[in-house]
């Protein structure tokens, strides 16, 4: 906690805030899957709130559940969030939109997955077999990072200048309904870019296989969730800041030391068909790292600039965050 707090008054947080108290309620954010198993573990360990008081704060947390990045910024910037929690897509996206005046950041990234596009249809081996007929559903349309990350691939795979060429086939919906949707065989999605563990459920159906895998996409791990805020939020709180890191550095050290009672708080707080060993699998996959440090930014950066998909001079990916990002 006292490094959180000296990082905070290192890099200026809290010389820069004004003479107001701290929030009252701090209003966070998250979604599906186990890819936000650190912020489950802080709402139902009260790590939040157990940082508040060892810093002497005194706030409640508001936790708010979102099925996609999009709606999670328009809260954000409509005033009703303080803290965002999603892909890098819709990171980057309100990243550069901000830029000129509310200048939203990410504050650190939550893990680093893999994000598989699995289908049922076996006559779809590789992204040219898709056609008209097909619709692969997503968290949403454009934005998030499976939608990203699906035109990358169809750049990488069908050639420059086909980045959008599967963009007409996606359909926004949240993982729960879209595993539902596939499996159920009675809807018009064929395919899903999901998440852990909707993707792993989904694989173990018989008629299901994967198309693609995220890392092969970029070029090597990358990071898949992270929480964001407006400057003005970060440098106006900076205690809050310090105890967010604190907590998550104990959820991010409580994964990785015990995954097994991880999994079961997370079972507990999660609807899944998946078993604690499943779970377990999940999470202690070597591809997958618990870590408040991102990486593999630069290749999204790289991508979304040059396909118009953000307005930005900036080089260096690791512009996109507060120095909260990288601890140390």
């Amino acid at each position: 906690m006292k490094l959180r707090l000296s990082l905070a008054l290192a890099f200026g947080l809290v010389t820069a805030a004004p003479a107001l108290a701290e929030v009252e309620t701090l209003r966070m954010a998250r979604q599906f899957g186990i890819g936000y198993l650190p912020l489950t573990l802080i709402e139902e360990q009260g790590l939040l709130e157990k940082h508040a008081k060892e810093a002497g704060l005194d706030f409640t947390t508001e936790w708010l559940r979102f099925t996609g990045g999009s709606g999670m910024n328009e809260a954000l910037l409509s005033g009703n969030l303080d803290i965002a929690a999603g892909g890098v897509g819709p990171a980057l996206t309100i990243w550069a939109r901000t830029q000129a005046n509310l200048k939203v950041k990410g504050i650190a990234a939550l893990e680093s997955m893999p994000l598989y596009l699995v289908t049922t249809d076996p006559e779809v081996k590789e992204l040219k077999d898709f056609t008209g007929k097909h619709k692969i559903a997503l968290p949403a349309v454009k934005t998030s990072i499976q939608a990203i990350t699906l035109q990358m691939a169809a750049e990488k795979y069908l050639g420059e200048g086909q980045h959008a060429a599967l963009d007409a086939f996606t359909v926004s919906m949240g993982h729960p309904d879209a595993l539902l949707a596939l499996l159920g065989g009675q809807s018009e999605i064929s395919a899903h870019f999901g998440a852990p563990p909707f993707q792993n459920q989904e694989l173990k159906d018989p008629r299901a296989h994967k198309v693609i895998d995220s890392y092969d996409v970029v070029g090597g791990p990358h990071t898949f969730n992270m929480i964001w805020a407006k400057s003005e939020f970060v440098e106006a709180n900076p205690k809050t800041v310090a105890v967010l890191m604190a907590a998550l550095d104990e959820a991010m050290t409580f994964i990785r030391e015990n995954p097994e009672e991880a999994a079961k708080i997370w079972m507990g707080a999660e609807a899944t068909n998946l078993s604690a060993a499943e779970v377990i699998e999940l999470i202690t996959d070597p591809r997958v790292t618990w870590s408040v440090t991102p990486e593999g930014i630069g290749p999204y950066l790289d991508y979304m600039t040059r396909a118009g998909l953000i307005t930005t001079d900036v080089t260096d990916w690791k512009e996109l965050f507060f120095p909260t990002a990288f601890p140390g």
